[in-house]
C-alpha cells in the first residue's frame, strides 16, 4: 500500500506523535484502568485534563487573564448562532464581513436574532478581501464578524481590522493556532476544533469577561457563554474525548516550537505550492489576490481559470495512486484544493509539489 498523504480540509490530519499518545492512553486514561471514554466528568481526573487543557491555549496564545476559555458542542456553526445569541443585545445589529461561505453562512444564521449589516457588497465570488477603506461599519453595532481564514475559497486575513472600538468576533476554525495574534484585539475568538486543532465535536472559544451577561432570553443554556463560563464548560457531559485530541494537538505544537515554529512552517508549505503555480505559464491558476492567499486552504484551477473538467478528474486519479488523498476542491467551487494544515509535513507538501511538477510536463504541451 502507498503511504497516504493526506490533504483534506477538515476532518483534518492529526500530527502521528498524537495517534501514538492516543493509542496508549485509550483503555487506561491517566493512570486510572479505564478509557477517558467512560470516565465520569466530574470526576477529578477529566477536572485535571479540562484545566490542562484550558492552560496550555492560555500559554500558546498568551491569553489575558480577563478572558475566559470555553469548550462548547455544536462545532464552528454552532457558534454561529451563539455569537449573536450572547452578543446583539446591546444594539440589536452586528456587522458582518463576508469573504468567503463560512462567514457568509454566519451571517444568514446571524439574522435570526438581530440585523445583520453586510459590511461588504454582496458577490457570488470571493477572491481576496477588498480594502478596508471600502467598508461600511456601522458605528452602533453590537460588535463585528470576521472569518480569518475561509477554508472553501482560501481567503485569508493577513491583518487584525481596526473596528473603532466595537467588539470584534472571528471564526478562526482552520488557521486557529497556525500563528500568534494578539488576542487583546478581539472581543471573542472561536472555531471547530477539526481543521487544525484537533477533531470534531468540539469548539474553542475565547471570550473577553465584559462580554459576558449580554445573553438574549432566547439563548439555549448550553450555548450561553456565561452560563458555560460559571460552570468551567462542564454545565453537562462536554465533548470530552474531542476536548482531550484537542490538548494532545495543542501539546504537540507546544513541543514543537510554537506557534512561531508552526508559522514558519505554513509560509514554507504554501510557498511551496504556490511557487508551482506561479512557475505553472498559466497551467495552474490561483484565483485568490496575492496578498489575501491562505497559508491553510490552496485552492487552484487546472487549465484555465474556469478549469478543464477532465483534466482536473485525471490530475485527482493520478493524486489518488501516489497516497495524495482529499484533494477535490469543495463542491461549491470545484477544483483542486491543497490543506496544508499545521500536522502537514514539508515532506508530504514536497511529494505534492513534485506530482504537481510532474502532471503540468506531462499534460502542459
Amino acid at each position: 500500500m502507498v503511504k497516504i498523504h493526506n490533504f483534506g480540509a477538515g476532518p483534518a490530519k492529526l500530527p502521528e506523535e498524537v495517534y501514538e499518545i492516543i493509542k496508549d492512553e485509550l483503555t487506561n486514561f491517566g493512570g486510572t484502568g479505564i478509557s477517558l471514554l467512560e470516565t465520569s466528568h466530574r470526576s477529578q481526573t477529566y477536572l485535571k485534563l479540562n484545566t490542562e487543557v484550558q492552560d496550555v491555549v492560555r500559554r500558546l496564545l498568551n491569553v489575558p487573564s480577563n478572558y475566559k476559555i470555553l469548550f462548547l458542542a455544536g462545532g464552528g456553526q454552532g457558534q454561529f448562532a451563539a455569537v449573536p445569541l450572547n452578543l446583539i443585545s446591546r444594539t440589536g445589529t452586528a456587522d458582518y464581513v463576508v469573504t468567503g461561505t463560512w462567514s457568509e453562512k454566519a451571517a444568514k444564521e446571524a439574522k435570526k436574532y438581530g440585523k445583520v449589516n453586510l459590511v461588504l457588497p454582496t458577490t457570488d465570488r470571493h477572491t481576496g478581501i477588498p480594502d478596508v477603506s471600502t467598508w461600511k461599519l456601522d458605528p452602533n453595532a453590537s460588535y463585528v464578524h470576521i472569518c480569518t481564514n475561509e477554508t472553501v475559497h482560501g481567503v485569508e486575513f493577513d491583518f487584525i481590522p481596526d473596528t473603532k472600538g466595537v467588539p470584534l468576533v472571528a471564526d478562526m476554525s482552520s488557521n486557529f493556532m497556525s500563528k500568534k495574534i494578539d488576542v487583546s484585539k478581539f472581543g471573542v475568538i472561536y472555531g471547530g476544533a477539526q481543521k487544525n486543532i484537533g477533531t470534531a465535536g468540539v469548539a474553542l472559544v475565547i471570550v473577553r469577561e465584559d462580554l459576558l451577561n449580554q445573553a438574549l432570553p432566547i439563548c439555549p443554556s448550553i450555548f450561553d457563554w456565561t452560563i458555560t463560563a460559571k460552570n468551567d464548560s462542564i454545565l453537562n457531559t462536554p465533548p470530552m474525548f474531542a476536548i482531550y485530541i484537542m490538548g494532545r494537538v495543542l501539546e504537540w505544537i507546544e513541543r514543537k516550537g510554537g506557534l512561531d515554529k508552526m508559522a514558519e512552517m505554513a509560509t514554507k508549505k504554501s510557498s511551496l505550492v504556490y511557487k508551482m503555480i506561479e512557475e505553472s505559464n498559466g497551467f495552474y491558476y490561483a484565483p485568490v489576490a496575492k496578498n489575501s492567499r491562505s497559508k491553510m486552504n490552496i485552492p487552484f484551477r487546472i487549465g484555465s481559470s474556469e478549469g478543464n473538467d477532465v483534466l482536473e478528474k485525471e490530475f485527482l486519479k493520478g493524486a489518488e495512486a501516489r497516497g495524495l488523498i482529499q484533494l477535490k476542491g469543495h463542491r461549491m467551487v470545484g477544483g483542486i484544493r491543497a490543506s496544508t494544515y499545521n500536522a502537514v509535513t514539508v515532506e508530504e507538501v514536497e511529494t505534492l509539489v513534485s506530482y504537481m511538477r510532474e502532471f503540468y510536463q506531462q499534460h502542459s504541451k
